[in-house]
């Protein structure tokens, strides 16, 4: 994928099965995609706390997140909330169902994170969840904040 690729739609699901456009549900509005998988060590204890501190910092960026389904079970929102302590959502979680998604963005593996501007435009995409991924994220997230 090209990296200033303008993104039409992204399609996903919420818990009750209904298909959730993103770019509609939070038009004009930067975002913050993780792609990430319940089974994903590094997803679920690097890269979800890392995601919450993000939401925590840049109020004015969009924190979500995208559980890609990498097989045929279905994830239910007690699946999702099985890695939190607490019972609820830290952000909104979405479900990629056959990563549909996570391939249109070529992702690399999981975590895979895409900043769009609040024209849709891919603004970053980065793999990983480790210091340098960190500090090339906190790089796009403080540039893209002051636009």
């Amino acid at each position: 994928m090209n990296p200033s690729k303008i993104v039409t739609s992204i399609k996903v699901t919420d818990f009750e099965n209904n298909e959730v456009d993103l770019l509609e549900k939070y038009a004009n509005k930067p975002l913050l995609l993780l792609f990430y998988n319940n089974t994903c060590l590094g997803c679920t204890g690097r890269a979800i706390p890392l995601a919450y501190q993000f939401k925590q910092t840049y109020k004015e960026i969009k924190v979500i997140g995208i559980h890609s389904n990498f097989t045929n079970n279905n994830v239910s929102k007690k699946d999702i909330l099985s890695i939190f302590t607490i019972n609820e959502l830290p952000f909104p979680i979405y479900i990629d169902k056959n990563h549909k998604i996570y391939d249109f963005f070529n992702s690399e593996g999981t975590p895979q994170w895409i900043l769009l501007t609040p024209k849709d435009e891919v603004y970053r995409s980065i793999f990983g969840s480790q210091d340098n991924a960190q500090n090339r994220l906190y790089y796009a997230l403080e540039n893209l904040s002051k636009q």
